[in-house]
């Protein structure tokens, strides 16, 4: 299938390495010009050289919790893509721990990078963009239901997806489409760096793959041609939805 995506421009945050990263592959593999942002530089510039550099991929340093980094990175992707098509929207997961366990700080750090981060980038966004043009949101399964120990995660989530739904409804009526994707375990750094920090990472990967109904984890690269179209015109009728990419983990409708 041809996704239509030569030529095209896209903006990645988060993406110097993991989901991110593996959905700028596919996007250039198909053709597609990107930007990669995550806050390391050094990351950055390595998820660049990985990528081919320019023309094809270029990057910027950029935290989504400074409330000027959003117009910053849009007018980057405008000047070094030519065109902008989309956008995929990934922020560091919050801190970890159980609703009691959590400090109010905690909440505030998160609320203020991965929700009003997200908010900042598409309210920049949605000037750059018209029709056809697509923008998605990677959530977590706990917008279905809740993880344990990422109380703060199961908390802003939800609340993105539900964002996500309406800001469909709003730029809808432009062809501009929103979604989300919903990855369950996949085999990143974060989650390889999670198991190691277990007292047994066999017994646990064993554990998290037995209720998975593929018996496996994911790959990145499974996540990111899922990304990949669905930023694509080849899925221009898709829009305010929620998708799961985990293996058949999440049991709801």
């Amino acid at each position: 299938m041809d996704l239509g995506l030569g030529g095209r421009g896209y903006l990645l945050t988060g993406a110097s390495r993991g989901l991110g990263l593996a959905t700028a592959r596919a996007l250039v593999d198909d053709g597609a010009r990107v930007l990669v942002s995550s806050r390391s530089a050094a990351s950055v510039d390595a998820a660049v050289a990985s990528l081919g550099g320019a023309p094809a991929a270029s990057g910027l340093a950029a935290d989504l919790a400074s409330p000027e980094a959003a117009g910053t990175l849009v007018d980057t992707a405008r000047a070094r893509l030519e065109r902008l098509d989309g956008a995929l929207i990934s922020v560091g997961g919050p801190a970890p721990g159980s609703v009691l366990e959590a400090t109010e700080d905690d909440w505030r750090a998160a609320v203020d990078s991965v929700l009003l981060g997200t908010i900042r980038l598409v309210k920049a966004l949605v000037p750059a963009l018209g029709d056809g043009a697509a923008i998605g949101l990677v959530l977590s399964t706990s917008v279905r239901q809740p993880i344990p120990h990422l109380a703060i995660s199961n908390g802003l989530r939800p609340g993105l997806a539900m964002t996500a739904k309406a800001l469909a409804d709003e730029l809808g009526p432009r062809g501009i489409r929103v979604f989300g994707l919903l990855p369950g375990t996949i085999a990143t750094d974060r989650i390889t760096e999670i198991e190691a920090a277990s007292a047994d990472p066999t017994a646990m990967r064993a554990d998290t793959e037995a209720g998975i109904p593929l018996r496996r984890v994911g790959r990145p690269e499974e996540f990111g041609r899922v990304a990949a179209f669905a930023l694509s015109p080849a899925a221009s009728y898709l829009t305010g939805v929620m998708l799961p990419v985990d293996g058949g983990f999440s049991r709801s409708l």
